[in-house]
């Protein structure tokens, strides 16, 4: 058989390249090394771009020599110059040089053939689209596609329609992009073009994104990046829009951290154009979670970047950022009006939906804030257009915007009406997502809705319209029960070996287990996150819940100030309790207190300071929260957090200390579970975790008191447990327990053979109507935007549980048997969780320094009366 020709080589490294790049450099390589052993220029020529193609997704400095040299090499061959510049104008434009990028491509036209032309064009166009000049790319587009089809090159074809797939979604036109990344998919499958595959499926997760189908985006981004990173393609773009899909359900710390990458991904790879926008993502993700300093510094990098390309509509988005981010945070801003008017011009000339919306929303405050009504108004009614169609999210700033407007005019009827349909369209959104904690972070998105809504009802003065909005500003979630999940064997099989996993490194000490153990907390949470949600009605708040001789009290926190709302014997008042940040520094004080009398290391004088300490503390708690309360009397209490109170030891406390107390997310949820209640106790299930000091004899003694048997030592396995949390009515669990700061749907108990985790509760059809936690860390809960929580406690009560008895702030597990077995007492007698809880902390608070500790941590949530 005939050797083939340097020029034959060449070509096949050329076909290649264009099938799959991340294995051709070697090909392209071995044909520019023979073809110049050999002296054929034009064949060194198309090797060399064959070779630039290769490394094109991985190292754009050596493609932009390798396609420079295949210029060189082409001598009077037109044709293979052309070829080469359109490959070089697109390194060139990832380097962020899109002059040079243009110029190449305007050589390349006059150089080339109708079919060259017709890649050229389709290159420029793609340039165009990626320096945020949209018209005039989905112009060259209209005309590029056309020429490909009549060319027949259906490689270049297939890449055109991902490109102009893209420019479809950013304009929101959502049929045409899933047609042209439908139909560019099944030509790369057809093409063998696998790394074109997953590029696709990066790119229909970021169209499901921009849509709002959260499930469906986040199954094609798990694809593209398996597929991407098997075929050793580039991350990086796979990390933005991962970072933009969780920047659009509100989990800024993952978006944070996937943009990040992005940026780390584009730095390394020398890909300069993509840095700026990634950083952008950077400063959005910093920006929900309040941090300034990393919001404002991103941005401005960003914004120095994008001028720097030459790439004047990016450049204004970071500018928009920075408006935004300065807004927000009070530091205030010196931008002029006609700069102003400048970034909001371009940006909806750009064809960006949602950035012009903010763009005139930021606008119109800066307007505002500089006493021009009129031109506030004007943006306001701008911005107020998109109420009707496009994605969830823009539908309900553009309600924002009509809530503003009629702020602004005064007009109490229609911002209230405005605000309640721009939080029924989230909270529909939000139902969409299948998984607990996309849910829960979702609530970042109602929070200027709902704070307007308040913020409205504290200037009307009447206690009853705050109330309401205090209610509809938290803890949505947990007013919708949420339905139990389909069996789910992959799911099942992989907690299984998480547990086992865990288990190992407890027992054995074996610490490089603990990448595995992260990356299979990983795989739960993306399976997880697959799953669909079901549709729920909207819950309307509570006016006026049934409370007998209970006093409520509802704690709400708008620009720094605190307010408690009090409902007793059917009237509603309304109290400013004062600054909330002095306050938040007091419940900091008592964990450090309580912490130090437990410390069985200390001096008799620490002990004492630190007693000093939780007095002093408790009782400025007690004064700021309660001495503007008269009217609550000596009643028992349902108190209804917010923020940092949330963590609030209550019995500590004065006025809380030998009362029944209960704590709820909300007084929408608290007459939500005492109306499922149900009559006395049935079946008691008891069991204790392995490790904790005490643990045995407590669930002994506990079990005892009921009439039953503990699980205990090797009986109490996580399928044992599980079954008894599925049946019984009381369940006592006294076992580790850690909340999952990051992560805490993977806050667990542990048991015998492993923990027990919320992903395992979450898979029961029932649980017990009262729940007790009786070891450390238990009974906290990671408070998201929004007052919505997420844990261990949190999750039984979302799944159906009515009272629940846990600490809240950690607690010596070696003391709180007595305080365990009082309070059973108390139940088999017949009292209510609340009122048995009260009587045992009571009663044992002499018991010295480590049982005050460990009955002041405990708390009663849901139903307790």
């Amino acid at each position: 058989m005939d050797r083939p020709t340097a020029r034959q080589q060449a070509l096949a490294a050329l076909r290649r390249a264009d099938v799959d790049a991340g294995r051709a450099a070697p090909v392209a390589e071995r044909a520019a090394v023979r073809a110049l052993r050999e002296g054929d220029k034009e064949a060194v020529s198309m090797a060399e771009r064959a070779w630039g193609r290769a490394v094109l997704q991985k190292d754009v400095a050596g493609a932009i020599r390798h396609l420079r040299r295949s210029i060189d090499f082409a001598g009077g061959c037109p044709v293979l110059a052309g070829e080469a510049r359109i490959l070089l104008a697109a390194a060139l434009l990832q380097r962020g040089r899109p002059d040079a990028a243009l110029r190449e491509i305007e050589l390349a036209v006059e150089t080339l053939d109708a079919r060259g032309v017709a890649r050229a064009r389709a290159q420029r166009a793609d340039l165009l689209h990626q320096i945020g000049r949209l018209d005039q790319a989905q112009a060259e587009y209209q005309v590029a596609v056309p020429l490909l089809r009549r060319s027949g090159d259906q490689i270049s074809l297939q890449r055109t329609l991902v490109n102009r797939g893209i420019l479809f979604t950013e304009r929101y036109a959502f049929a045409a992009a899933e047609a042209d990344l439908t139909e560019a998919d099944a030509l790369a499958r057809r093409l063998g073009r696998q790394l074109a595959v997953g590029i696709i499926a990066e790119n229909l997760g970021f169209l499901e994104t921009v849509r709002g189908d959260v499930p469906a985006a986040l199954a094609h981004l798990s694809r593209a990046e398996h597929l991407i990173g098997e075929l050793g393609g580039q991350l990086g773009p796979v990390f933005s829009d991962q970072a933009e899909l969780l920047l659009s359900v509100g989990a800024r710390a993952e978006a944070g951290e996937a943009a990040g990458r992005a940026v780390e991904a584009f730095e390394n790879e020398r890909r300069r154009l993509l840095i700026p926008p990634a950083r952008l993502l950077v400063a959005q993700a910093a920006q929900l979670g309040q941090d300034w300093a990393t919001a404002l510094d991103q941005a401005t990098r960003a914004r120095r970047e994008f001028t720097r390309q030459r790439r004047s509509e990016w450049a204004e988005l970071a500018q928009l950022a920075i408006l935004r981010a300065r807004l927000a945070s009070g530091l205030g801003t010196r931008m002029a009006g006609g700069r102003v008017e400048t970034m909001v011009e371009t940006l909806t000339a750009a064809g960006w939906p949602a950035s012009a919306l903010e763009a005139r929303l930021a606008a119109a405050r800066l307007a505002f804030d500089r006493g021009d009504r009129a031109r506030g108004r004007a943006y306001l009614v701008a911005a107020s257009a998109s109420t009707r169609r496009g994605p969830a999210a823009l539908r309900a700033r553009g309600w924002y915007a009509r809530a503003l407007l009629a702020w602004e005019d005064g007009d109490a009827r229609a911002t209230t009406r405005a605000v309640r349909a721009g939080l029924r369209i989230l909270d529909e959104h939000a139902a969409a997502l299948g998984a607990t904690d996309l849910r829960a972070h979702s609530a970042a998105h109602r929070i200027e809705l709902s704070e307007l809504g308040l913020r409205f009802a504290l200037r009307s003065g009447k206690p009853a319209a705050v109330f309401e909005w205090a209610e509809r500003g938290r803890a949505s979630r947990l007013a919708h029960r949420p339905v139990r999940p389909p069996d789910d064997p992959e799911l099942a099989a992989l907690l299984a070996e998480l547990r086992a996993t865990a288990e190992q490194i407890y027992r054995y000490g074996q610490a490089g287990l603990r990448t595995r153990q992260a990356a299979l907390e990983r795989r739960i949470r993306d399976h997880v996150r697959l799953r669909p949600g079901a549709p729920v009605e909207g819950v309307e708040p509570v006016k006026t819940p049934a409370l007998g001789d209970r006093a409520l009290v509802e704690f709400v926190q708008l620009d720094g100030v605190l307010h408690a709302v009090t409902l007793v014997d059917g009237r509603i008042r309304l109290a400013t309790l004062g600054q909330a940040a002095p306050v938040a520094d007091l419940v900091d004080r008592l964990p450090f207190a309580l912490h130090r009398l437990a410390s069985r290391g200390g001096s008799a004088a620490s002990r004492a300071a630190a007693m000093t300490l939780l007095d002093s503390a408790a009782a400025a708690l007690d004064r700021a929260l309660f001495t503007a309360l008269p009217e609550v009397g000596d009643r028992p209490l349902v108190l209804v957090p917010t923020g940092p109170l949330h963590s609030v030891p209550w019995s500590v406390l004065p006025s809380c200390h030998g009362r029944p107390v209960t704590v709820s997310p909300s007084a929408t949820l608290w007459h939500a579970v005492v109306a499922r209640r149900g009559g006395p106790f049935g079946t008691v299930a008891v069991a204790a975790g392995p490790g904790l000091t005490g643990a045995h004899h407590e669930a002994h003694a506990v079990a005892a008191l009921h009439g039953t048997t503990p699980l205990a030592g090797a009986a109490a396995t996580v399928d044992a447990v599980l079954k008894a949390v599925a049946s019984a009515d009381v369940l006592h669990l006294a076992a580790h327990g850690r909340l999952a700061v990051d992560q805490p749907l993977f806050s667990d108990l542990r048991l015998h053979d492993g923990p027990l985790v919320v992903h395992d509760l979450e898979r029961l059809d029932r649980v017990p109507r009262l729940v007790v936690l009786a070891s450390c860390d238990s009974g906290r809960s990671v408070v998201c935007t929004g007052d919505e929580l997420l844990g261990l406690s949190a999750t039984f009560m979302a799944r159906g549980t009515v009272q629940l008895v846990a600490p809240v702030v950690p607690v010596p597990d070696a003391e709180t048997a007595p305080l365990m077995i009082e309070f059973h007492r108390g139940l088999a007698e017949g009292l209510r969780p609340a009122v048995a809880l009260a009587d045992a902390q009571k009663a044992l608070r002499g018991n010295g320094h480590a049982g005050l500790v460990a009955a002041a941590g405990f708390v009663c949530f849901g139903a307790g009366h």
